[in-house]
């Protein structure tokens, strides 16, 4: 067996709320990290197959619920183990001061909003007279530190390693982790850095698939591209990572208000548009068949990840914002939902990342990685 101790840091900081909603240090999230990448590393050799790679991860992660070919259930230990030396209840008891970003759609006309707020909604809260808070403190600190040992066989060996540095590069835990928060710096030997990204770096190229296959499936299973290679941006260098996140919070809003909705009035014209394929909910503008009635506006019930990734770094010129695109299609329980006449082709969720890219290819606070 293979034992190895990886340094973790948090670069901002995370909501790792427990059963009484207490931030802290925990194994589970970190383990759900692992196995997230590792079918983005493993997916190729199992051919893009989800009933392969699901079986695959059990006999790796363990399982308690695959099948054989008798049709008996079977279980399965975990081949890897995962320690953390320290369960650290979170120190971050209030919130620090949250720098505002204008969004166009807010108020009449646009409004000032907390760029943390914005992208922290849920763990982060607004409250008159003290502004953006924690709604449940505490919650692990910016700068936090534990070390986590794995134990795993020596024929794990390149799948650890190759899922570690994926980790290192994109991984993010906790509430609204896609948004950045929870973003992890992972300190082992091989591992690493964001100034490495991409450098012709070989192993990226086994992780990667073009953006339109990437669609044809309803699941992440690969790093995007597009004919100028990696869908990867960063930020220009900043000095803290409250700012890093403010400049973050900017793109996204771009994103966003890139596809204004034309017909879309929620509960008096809940119709589906290409503002529904990057995320869902959308406040406000509901999709009939993806909701429930509710006094006046429709409930939401149905839920889509956004799938650019935000994470937080470090290098030698401070903090950086990194987005990069983990391509995939529509879910296809969702799709069904829909009116023949309204359901989003391929071709179609093809036309609206495009644009999403050439947002991100046109702002001057982005360089294509």
């Amino acid at each position: 067996m293979i034992q190895q101790r990886i340094g973790l840091r948090f670069i901002t900081p995370a909501f790792l709320g427990d059963a009484h909603q207490v931030g802290g240090w925990r194994t589970p999230p970190l383990k759900a990290l692992l196995r997230a990448w590792w079918r983005v590393f493993a997916a190729r050799r199992c051919g893009y197959d989800h009933r392969r790679l699901r079986k695959e991860e059990g006999r790796l992660f363990g399982h308690a619920w695959l099948t054989a070919e008798n049709g008996r259930a079977w279980a399965y230990q975990s081949r890897v183990r995962l320690r953390l030396e320290s369960w650290t209840r979170g120190r971050l008891e209030r919130w620090p001061s949250d720098p505002p970003v204008r969004h166009p759609e807010v108020g009449q006309g646009g409004r000032q909003v907390g760029a943390h707020l914005y992208l922290g909604y849920g763990p982060l809260s607004f409250q008159t007279g003290i502004g953006t808070r924690l709604k449940a403190p505490p919650a692990v600190e910016a700068g936090a530190q534990a070390d986590l040992v794995l134990a795993y066989p020596e024929t794990l060996r390149d799948d650890i390693a190759g899922t570690l540095q994926l980790m290192a590069w994109f991984g993010t835990v906790g509430g609204r982790s896609r948004n950045g928060w929870g973003s992890l710096d992972l300190e082992a030997d091989e591992i690493k850095g964001v100034e490495d990204l991409p450098g012709g770096e070989p192993f990226l190229g086994q992780v990667t698939r073009r953006l339109r296959d990437c669609l044809e499936l309803d699941w992440p299973h690969a790093l995007g591209s597009d004919e100028r290679g990696l869908l990867l941006w960063r930020t220009v260098p900043k000095p803290s990572w409250e700012e890093t996140m403010r400049a973050l919070a900017e793109v996204k809003i771009a994103l966003r208000t890139q596809f204004p909705f034309g017909q879309n009035r929620d509960a008096t014209n809940p119709v589906f548009e290409n503002r529904h394929v990057l995320a869902y909910p959308v406040t406000n503008h509901g999709v009939l068949q993806w909701s429930r009635p509710g006094r006046g506006m429709l409930k939401q019930t149905e839920r889509i990840a956004n799938q650019l990734r935000f994470k937080v770094a470090r290098d030698a010129r401070g903090y950086v914002g990194l987005i990069v695109h983990v391509p995939c299609g529509l879910p296809d329980s969702l799709a069904r939902k829909l009116p023949p006449g309204h359901r989003p082709l391929v071709e179609q969720q093809l036309v609206v990342w495009r644009e999403v890219h050439q947002v991100l290819e046109s702002r001057r606070d982005l360089q294509r990685v």
